[in-house]
């Protein structure tokens, strides 16, 4: 530590520089990081937001980096992940994925207003080109009456 001479009204006095760390303006930081954290991370989901329907004890399935996300918005429009196809080219996006990776795991995200013939349709489009992991994602009964999002 270096020392420095003072001067206070004319005496001279010797005082030592503080070499602490201040650690309050730190743990203010990380809190503020945690709490924004924990704010957007239940927001997070993969593919698209639809409103999905609401039953009692779905089946959980992890997600994983092979799981592919349909949506079906209640408009009709088609969401391959996270970008938009034309329904007539449906079909034609799955046998390119198919043909890359054919064992990939494909979860359809239906809204509940959606037509029924609408997911049926993507649904026969996934079991044509070949893939046998498909199922639907429902919403729990529970997280919606406890006030859960969509």
């Amino acid at each position: 530590m270096k020392n420095r001479w003072h001067s206070s009204v004319g005496k001279f006095q010797k005082t030592n520089l503080n070499a602490d760390i201040n650690v309050t303006p730190l743990v203010d930081v990380c809190l503020v990081l945690l709490i924004i954290f924990m704010v957007v991370t239940p927001m997070l989901q993969k593919g698209v937001a639809v409103n999905l329907p609401v039953t009692t004890q779905p089946e959980k399935t992890p997600d994983t980096e092979k799981q592919l996300q349909i949506s079906v918005k209640a408009d009709g429009s088609v969401y391959l992940g996270p970008n938009v196809i034309r329904k007539d080219e449906v079909e034609s996006s799955l046998k390119e994925i198919y043909q890359h990776t054919p064992d990939r795991e494909i979860a359809v995200k239906g809204d509940k207003l959606v037509k029924y013939g609408d997911v049926l349709d993507v649904l026969k489009a996934c079991r044509e080109v070949g893939f046998n992991d498909v199922g639907l994602i429902a919403q729990p009964k529970d997280s919606v009456s406890a006030g859960g999002a969509t």
